[in-house]
């Protein structure tokens, strides 16, 4: 895909606002939340991956975590990464053209052997139906769950103190009218896989969470959006014990974060929100501590101790954006644009959203992050270009 002639965009941005200059922590260091130098550039080779002709096609989403449970550190040649996708298409591709019996499932997910973007070391999967069809492997099975709910799927991690299980989180949504945004979020789902399960993860469990919330203006939102595991064994670069649950809310896209012990995560009596001030056990006092990000983002330590907030800039927009962070739970600097979509939108019908990056892909000294592709009008859109639905990647050098 053709791509802007200066494909290097080096950013050394510095914002002059006195409110955030900078930021002190407890110990009086002064973070600076506004400046940082990078580099940045295309990653074909795992926008590549994903483009595909026979079997997975196509889907959103994607979230990815090493088995192992390390999320601090990049993979090895001899590590297994897990990745979660929403919304996926089914069938095959010849000639460029999409053949008739494709099939949409609402979430699919895949394994990769190793550190590279190797299709032969990737391994898709999918449920089956009574039929034979493709089925989604997540499927509403709680006791809220109403007839024709179905998931997508939030951010995941292995909890190593719960047995090695892995947990996601899993919007229930409802289809409400016919059209491209036609759905609503009506609850949010725990599911666990115990240790060593295998796709299509038949021994899954489900529990309602009350991490589904409105506020008194009426904004609705979720937790699980992304999931910052700041522990030891996780390989985090300075561990403080906790789980670290990101979720937005409303049309502004404001985001609001939680925590937990990872011995506690089932307990949800146990987590605390962040108020602003401190860390409080009523969900309905969680604050609001940025906004203008996307439903689906990431958290990541950079080397030098700051944190790299990752996200779509007002959920669907063309730019791919970067909030600094003083910890995991701020305070955040202005957005820091890192990459511009637009080459991407090969039709008006195009639109872009939910970038996050994968620290277990990337290599050291960078972020390899991901950004969907998708259109409004999206059965036509699709016979004619048939591989327009998947993520594509770019990667980001801190120097």
């Amino acid at each position: 895909m053709k791509k802007p002639s200066l494909i290097i965009l080096t950013g050394v941005f510095v914002f002059y606002f006195s409110a955030l200059k900078g930021q002190a922590l407890n110990n009086k260091k002064v973070v600076d939340l506004e400046y940082i130098n990078f580099a940045v550039e295309p990653a074909p080779e795992w926008s590549d991956l994903l483009k595909r002709d026979s079997g997975w096609f196509g889907g959103d989403g994607i979230y990815t975590m090493r088995l192992d449970g390390v999320r601090g550190r990049s993979a090895t040649g001899n590590d297994k990464i897990l990745f979660l996708f929403s919304d996926s298409m089914i069938g095959e591709i010849r000639d460029h053209t999409l053949m008739p019996g494709y099939k949409m499932i609402h979430n699919s997910v895949a394994v990769l052997r190793g550190n590279k973007p190797v299709a032969g070391n990737m391994l898709f999967s999918w449920a089956k139906d009574t039929a034979g069809k493709p089925e989604s492997v997540f499927i509403p099975a709680t006791q809220h769950t109403q007839n024709g709910d179905y998931y997508w799927l939030g951010d995941g991690f292995v909890n190593q103190e719960l047995g090695n299980a892995i947990y996601i989180f899993g919007y229930r949504v409802r289809n409400v009218s016919d059209g491209p945004f036609g759905f609503k979020e009506v609850g949010n789902t725990l599911i666990k896989i115990p240790a060593g399960s295998i796709s299509p993860y038949l021994n899954q469990q489900q529990m309602d969470t009350p991490f589904f919330l409105s506020d008194n203006a009426g904004d609705s939102g979720s937790f699980g959006a992304g999931i910052y595991v700041n522990t030891k064994k996780a390989g985090a670069p300075r561990p403080d014990g906790f789980i670290y649950v990101y979720g937005v809310r409303g049309m502004a896209k404001r985001l609001m974060v939680a925590r937990v012990l990872p011995k506690e995560f089932e307990h949800f009596d146990k987590w605390n929100y962040w108020n602003g001030n401190e860390w409080v056990s009523d969900m309905n006092k969680v604050a609001d501590i940025t906004r203008d990000v996307s439903n689906e983002l990431s958290l990541t330590a950079l080397p030098d101790g700051r944190y790299a907030l990752i996200f779509q800039m007002d959920g669907m927009s063309t730019t791919v954006g970067m909030r600094i962070g003083a910890t995991p739970y701020g305070p955040f600097g202005p957005v820091i644009k890192l990459w511009d979509c637009k080459p991407d939108l090969l039709k008006n019908t195009y639109l872009v959203y939910n970038a996050k990056a994968h620290p277990a892909i990337s290599n050291s000294g960078e972020l390899l992050i991901s950004y969907n592709i998708n259109s409004t009008e999206f059965i036509k859109d699709l016979n004619v270009d048939p591989n327009l639905y998947r993520p594509r990647f770019i990667r980001v050098r801190f120097k």
